[in-house]
């Protein structure tokens, strides 16, 4: 009998831990995505300064007005930069932004980083293996082939993410220590992020 109910507390167990590793992964997704949403809503929504309730004479909030007018925005934005903004109106905008260092700064940086992970010529898509020392290597993301311009010919700028984080940093490492993997920049972005616990397939 004594066996019996160890046999049974031992199976409870081991179905607590299994629910366990499918529950919290999904519930912290979840939770990271309606936090992230209901912020930038919150943020972004005007309904309550826009429409007023007759009946009480308070503002009237609209769940979810702030995310459909970013992505009202974001379609009218990219609908104009595609058929109406011609290369005057681009070269205007340059000169525009010139005389503005601090925003100029600010907004290529965002700027390109959005295009590394969103725009037509990705930069984090090319996974290599980088020997930092003997017998110790790192995973990257091959960002720049050629130095020449900052006078390092033979070299790479490579983009090392960090572990449990978005974050990362970029070092310069001379070609010949750079090695391709033959995998999809998507699994080896996860296996990084995930500290190499992700299983690679």
């Amino acid at each position: 009998m004594h066996l019996d109910m160890n046999r049974f507390a031992s199976l409870l167990f081991r179905y607590f831990i299994k629910g366990l590793l499918v529950v919290v992964p999904m519930g912290v997704a979840i939770f990271l995505i309606y936090w992230a949403v209901s912020k930038l809503d919150n943020a972004l929504n005007l309904s309550d300064v826009l429409w007023v309730n007759p009946k009480t004479g308070k503002g009237l909030y609209i769940p979810g007005l702030g995310i459909l007018t970013v992505l009202v925005l974001i379609m009218i934005a990219g609908v104009l930069v595609t058929s109406v903004i011609t290369d005057p109106i681009r070269n205007w905008l340059s000169r525009w932004l010139n005389r503005l260092p601090l925003f100029k700064f600010l907004y290529s940086s965002i700027k390109d980083l959005t295009e590394a992970f969103v725009g037509e010529e990705k930069k984090f898509n090319e996974p290599v293996l980088v020997e930092v020392s003997p017998g110790v290597k790192k995973i990257g993301f091959l960002t720049q082939h050629d130095l020449s311009v900052i006078g390092l010919p033979g070299d790479v700028a490579v983009y090392f993410p960090f572990s449990y984080s978005f974050a990362g940093q970029v070092l310069i490492v001379s070609a010949e220590n750079v090695t391709h993997i033959d995998k999809s920049a998507a699994d080896m972005m996860k296996f990084v992020i995930s500290g190499g616990v992700t299983e690679l397939k």
